[in-house]
């Protein structure tokens, strides 16, 4: 490809009217300009630039731990899966309504050992809002086969504050 096919008009044909000048622009170098960022669009369009843990996306491009949350009238429950992690790899945080899974899951292997590898290594961070009507006091951590179960209990103005709405066709 050379320089010459770049370029949206014929040569030989000098008194055609440039593609990039057809929708209106009056500047060449504008109309270029545009056409560049559009074809930059278009090519990163499909990438996604959010990195979850370990600096990688997965297929669905969520972060990892996958974890799991449930809210009743009592109680909000998250559960994260860690497979491979053991009870002391992981740390429980809750912080302003904010409850922050972090630990991190090391290799078995030396690097000049392993050949090929699609697992996950390293340090994880996940931060899940909570909201602040939560008993700090009371929440409660289990950790059993590789899953992690987080129980935070409600406040008592929180328990009272839902209201059921009703919908009507």
């Amino acid at each position: 490809m050379s320089v010459r096919d770049l370029i949206p008009w014929a040569r030989n044909n000098g008194d055609q009217l440039p593609t990039l000048l057809r929708n209106g622009d009056l500047d060449p170098f504008l109309s270029l300009h545009r056409e560049v960022n559009r074809l930059f669009d278009d090519v990163f369009r499909g990438f996604d630039t959010r990195l979850p843990a370990f600096g990688r996306l997965d297929a669905s491009g969520a972060g990892w731990p996958r974890v799991e949350i449930s809210d009743n009238d009592k109680e909000i429950k998250v559960t994260a899966e860690v497979p491979g992690l053991a009870e002391k790899d992981v740390e429980v945080f809750l912080s302003e309504g904010v409850l922050t899974l972090k630990g991190e899951k090391r290799s078995e292997t030396e690097d000049k050992e392993r050949q090929f590898s699609e697992r996950f290594y390293g340090q994880f961070e996940r931060r899940i809002p909570v909201g602040l009507e939560v008993e700090e006091d009371k929440v409660s951590a289990r950790f059993k086969n590789g899953v992690l179960t987080v129980s935070l209990p409600k406040t008592a103005k929180a328990q009272t504050q839902a209201k059921r709405i009703e919908v009507k066709s």
